[in-house]
């Protein structure tokens, strides 16, 4: 697997764990509120760490972490992910994946084959706005919906993810979303903030007020909705 990043301890990344966080390069989606466009766009020009020396420390680490998070990118285009993910297992720690579900193929086998311990989906907008904020001309979301049913009925721990961003999410988003992942058991909303390394620079993020407002729609569908990346409860 090509890995362009390496987080040795992250509280963040893998919820209630101690983990460290490998990152690959390359994404089939353009999201305009992307904050590793690097890695998305120019993933040669990146730096790259082998993956046998991220085992070697993860082997030394192994008493200390408690999960691998897998991250991008979009980790289910690297050809050696699964082979990554086993070695992660021979060493005896779980292993979270992040992913955009555009390869439900990918995502299925994995599940199939009892290699995650946990799955965060990416959910970009409603089904009506996907398209724009993927930055496909030709957006496929049956790809999208296989891998939303192909999670909750996993039977592994799961979490969805929608970036919040003032161009693109209104409460009619919230209620789209609502509708479609109506029953899952979490959707944590992210806070967006802006850097450097997004995709498409003078976006907005909402204030605490304005998403508690978009987590109280969601909670009428979803078991779980929580704010990630600021104050707000």
């Amino acid at each position: 697997m090509i890995i362009h990043g390496f987080n040795k301890t992250t509280l963040l990344d893998y919820p209630g764990k101690l983990a460290c966080s490998v990152f690959t390069g390359n994404c089939n989606f353009r999201c305009v509120f992307c904050q590793n466009a690097s890695l998305v766009l120019e993933p040669e020009n990146e730096p790259v760490i082998s993956d046998r020396e991220v085992l070697d420390i993860i082997e030394k680490r192994k008493n200390i972490l408690q999960g691998v998070c897998i991250s991008g990118g979009e980790p289910t285009l690297d050809p050696g992910l699964r082979d990554f993910i086993i070695k992660v297992r021979e060493i005896g720690l779980p292993v979270k994946l992040d992913t955009n579900g555009y390869m439900p193929d990918v995502l299925e086998g994995l599940l199939r084959d009892g290699l995650l311990d946990m799955v965060a989906m990416d959910i970009k907008s409603d089904l009506e706005g996907y398209a724009e904020i993927a930055g496909l001309d030709h957006f496929d979301r049956e790809r999208v919906q296989k891998s939303v049913d192909i999670i909750i009925n996993s039977g592994v721990e799961y979490e969805f993810r929608t970036t919040v961003v003032k161009e693109y999410f209104t409460e009619k988003t919230a209620v789209g979303i609502g509708e479609w992942l109506n029953g899952a058991k979490a959707l944590y909303l992210q806070a967006f903030r802006d850097s450097d390394d997004v995709m498409v620079q003078g976006l907005h993020g909402y204030d605490s007020e304005d998403l508690l407002r978009f987590r109280d729609i969601l909670r009428r569908y979803i078991e779980k909705v929580e704010i990630r990346g600021t104050d707000a409860g």
